[in-house]
């Protein structure tokens, strides 16, 4: 999982680099249309565009984890998804499914203090970890280092014959 993460992310990252030259290319060429468009309206919208733009890079990319990780604890708060919060968001090595909860349980969290702890840390030190790693880089180690403590998880239960459910990375 880690190898594909990587290298997904570095194809992402070209990609990215690649997109981001030939936008301002475009752009260059495309200055005087932006005299003859209209303004957008709304002043919900610019608020939601002011403040998306004063995030650093590295905040942008937490903020769709974050995002991730409260959507899936809300869906723990609905009791008719429980059962698939268990199987699929849940780590334990005695489950039918093994593989997909090693991802699904890094954004599973139970108690809102828990995940409120772990999304600030991540927010405070996400500006200077995507600064060096780059977004995609950074993404691809929070998914593995999600997979592989799952993974460690495991191994941790069966020598010690412990087979609860767990979450969280």
């Amino acid at each position: 999982f880690t190898g594909s993460a990587f290298g997904s992310a570095a194809i992402w990252q070209y990609e990215s680099l690649k997109s981001r030259v030939q936008t301002y290319f475009e752009e260059a060429r495309a200055d005087w249309m932006d005299k003859m468009r209209p303004q957008k309206r709304g002043d919900f919208r610019k608020q939601v565009n002011s403040w998306w733009n004063s995030l650093t890079e590295g905040q942008r990319t937490v903020t769709g984890i974050i995002a991730a990780n409260v959507f899936v604890f809300c869906l723990w708060r609905l009791p008719g998804m429980r059962r698939i919060m268990f199987t699929y968001f849940t780590s334990n090595p005695s489950s039918r499914a093994l593989c997909s909860p090693m991802l699904l349980s890094t954004f599973s969290h139970f108690s809102l203090f828990h995940m409120a702890a772990n999304m600030y840390v991540l927010w405070s030190f996400s500006s200077s970890i995507v600064s060096l790693l780059g977004c995609e880089q950074f993404i691809a180690v929070y998914l593995s280092a999600g997979v592989i403590s799952t993974f460690v998880s495991y191994v941790a239960k069966m020598a010690t014959g412990r087979f609860e459910p767990s979450l969280g990375a």
